[in-house]
């Protein structure tokens, strides 16, 4: 969290090297400072076995983390509650603050904004087309039929990390749309997110970048195809859209967080996902804003 006005340290765990030996000293680092509170809003034995050995006065984390039983206090977390996860960590601190909900938010600095300056000049559209899951990522063959069908002179900006330029080349190569850049790999996360605050719409799947839209308010149309957005992970933005199969599939969801292929073979709740929901997206962001 760069630039937050109210954060005073990031402790980051290196699990790249020495993955055990370095969490233990994460431990010790957190013990040394002897906070008042410890508040674990994931799920994981790791920053369970954190938080209950941080040596704070008062540990507070959700139910469904195999260390709970040590913490202070736990909070019943279930994706079947209708709650958004926002909502669901507002529980952990509710007691002690209140029960505003506040939507998370990032602060890309005045040198990230003037680095997408330049991409800035016409009018745009983002497409962050990849995902680690392959059920939570549409189709290339999809992208690539929608993007052919936007207006000619309209920007469009493939982004994602390092990882996605093959992806993002892909799609690029298989269209016929005459104003197509990759920017995978160019940008920072936080200078993707400047440039997103700015766009028509922002495409993206089940993924990071539909959080990073939300974060800065910005026009997100976030596509679900295995998972759905009841599991309480949708997008926050006031304008922000939904795009997900219109029938009911007996096999959706199949998962909270997707699988390397679709478990039928078929991966209808992609492929049966039309490009007219796509550009009614965009449509629709139109008509918002001009009544704004």
């Amino acid at each position: 969290m760069l630039n937050h006005p109210i954060l005073n340290q990031i402790i980051i765990w290196d699990k790249k090297k020495n993955k055990q030996r370095n969490l233990l000293r994460l431990l010790s680092k957190i013990r040394k400072e002897k906070y008042d509170k410890v508040i674990n809003v994931q799920r994981f034995a790791a920053t369970g076995l954190l938080t209950a050995f941080s040596g704070a006065k008062e540990t507070i984390g959700f139910d469904k983390n195999p260390f709970s039983f040590l913490f202070s206090k736990k909070i019943e977390h279930s994706v079947e509650n209708g709650k958004h996860e926002v909502e669901r960590n507002l529980e952990l601190i509710k007691s002690f603050t209140d029960a505003e909900i506040v939507k998370p938010k990032l602060y890309p600095s005045g040198t990230d904004y003037k680095v997408v300056e330049v991409y800035k000049k016409y009018s745009f559209i983002t497409v962050s087309p990849a995902s680690v899951w392959f059920t939570k990522q549409y189709p290339s063959s999809k992208w690539v039929s929608f993007i052919d069908k936007l207006p000619a002179e309209m920007k469009i900006y493939l982004c994602g990390g390092a990882r996605d330029s093959d992806l993002c080349r892909e799609i690029i190569q298989s269209s016929k749309h005459p104003s197509i850049t990759n920017l995978s790999g160019k940008l920072t996360f936080l200078q993707s997110a400047a440039l997103m605050k700015d766009a028509l719409m922002n495409y993206v799947n089940d993924s990071a970048p539909m959080h990073f839209a939300s974060a800065m308010n910005a026009p997100v149309a976030a596509i679900f195809c295995s998972t759905i957005p009841g599991f309480g992970f949708g997008p926050l933005s006031e304008k922000s859209f939904v795009i997900e199969i219109q029938q009911a599939l007996d096999c959706r969801p199949c998962g909270l967080h997707g699988y390397k292929a679709c478990p039928r073979g078929h991966f209808n709740c992609a492929y049966q996902i039309k490009d007219k929901q796509l550009m009614e997206a965009l449509g629709k962001a139109a008509v918002h804003s001009s009544e704004l």
